[in-house]
């Protein structure tokens, strides 16, 4: 009543060929699809290391933002990230933000933007013309005050998730101006790679990745990878920091920071057991990070890091 271990066999060899019959013709089919697509496991991550308009013109940025995020699609990203607020590219006027100019600090305020607004319309669409995924940044327009966000953009230009920065550095007057974000976001991210489904985002800016809890949320929440946008002189220190949040978390971290001399660049990227993957220099540049998704999920599965063995009910939290 049963079939013999010779049909079994025969059997299974006519799906292999018949499934690799499927994926061809799916490939002839969609000329973006490749059998390295299919077989692939490896997330790609593009951190735009950029400099800013020496004027402060937002027209300057996208258009810089643009070349570099099509620079990153030549070069076979999934997703690109840019660094922190780059609508303004951080402050009003390069190469720096005047406190006690009130006149300035307000025109900072004003260059605030729409979610649904040209300039996050703009990547949108771009996004789905690369087929990429972008992490765009802005200073959003919103009640009562601007935040400073990134939105997750899908390569099909759908807006996953927009996080608004929750340890906003309130020693800065441009940041103690802005309305704090107050829950970190992952959401499933479709990069086109059938081997590994869905990979789960989430985002921290800049100074958010200096407090432990942000990256620790975000591992609770499932992100397998974390966009950090960033904006600020990197010591080495925070470079350690940085990939300490990997390993303790076990998962992958990627930031992209401003070009020298502006910031110093050192754009960087750890993967689950925060085995380095990119460090950029002062340079502008496009700088990739491949994550082997496979691996890092394999990695976490077995390691003591991560939630496999807290006890946070032993202390009350």
């Amino acid at each position: 009543p049963y079939p013999s271990t010779t049909m079994m066999r025969a059997g299974w060899a006519a799906c292999s060929i018949s499934s690799l019959i499927w994926a061809l013709l799916f490939c002839q089919c969609d000329a973006s699809v490749s059998l390295d697509t299919l077989n692939s496991t490896i997330v790609k991550v593009a951190l735009l290391q950029m400099m800013p308009s020496q004027s402060g013109n937002a027209s300057d940025n996208i258009m810089k933002a643009t070349a570099f995020c099509q620079k990153a699609s030549e070069m076979g990203a999934h997703i690109a990230l840019m660094p922190e607020l780059w609508n303004v590219g951080y402050t009003a006027t390069y190469p720096g933000y005047d406190p006690e100019d009130q006149a300035g600090h307000d025109e900072w305020l004003a260059q605030a933007v729409p979610i649904d607004g040209p300039y996050v319309q703009h990547f949108q669409e771009l996004a789905k013309q690369l087929n990429m995924a972008i992490g765009v940044t802005y200073l959003q327009e919103y009640d009562p005050l601007p935040r400073n966000v990134i939105s997750l953009i899908d390569r099909f230009g759908t807006i996953l998730y927009t996080y608004a920065k929750v340890h906003t550095c309130d020693w800065s007057p441009a940041e103690a101006s802005t309305f704090p974000g107050s829950a970190f976001y992952t959401s499933p991210l479709d990069v086109g790679l059938a081997q590994i489904g869905n990979v789960s985002i989430g985002s921290m800016i800049c100074f958010d990745r200096e407090v432990p809890e942000s990256a620790r949320l975000l591992m609770l929440q499932g992100a397998e990878i974390i966009l950090t946008p960033n904006a600020c002189v990197l010591a080495q220190n925070q470079i350690d920091q940085f990939k300490t949040r990997a390993f303790e978390n076990a998962l992958g971290v990627a930031m992209a920071n401003y070009a020298g001399p502006y910031m110093n660049g050192w754009s960087v990227a750890y993967d689950a057991d925060a085995t380095n993957l990119v460090q950029a220099n002062a340079d502008e540049g496009v700088y990739m990070a491949n994550f082997d998704i496979a691996r890092m999920r394999s990695f976490r599965s077995t390691s003591n890091h991560g939630d496999a063995f807290r006890r946070p009910w032993r202390y009350g939290a």
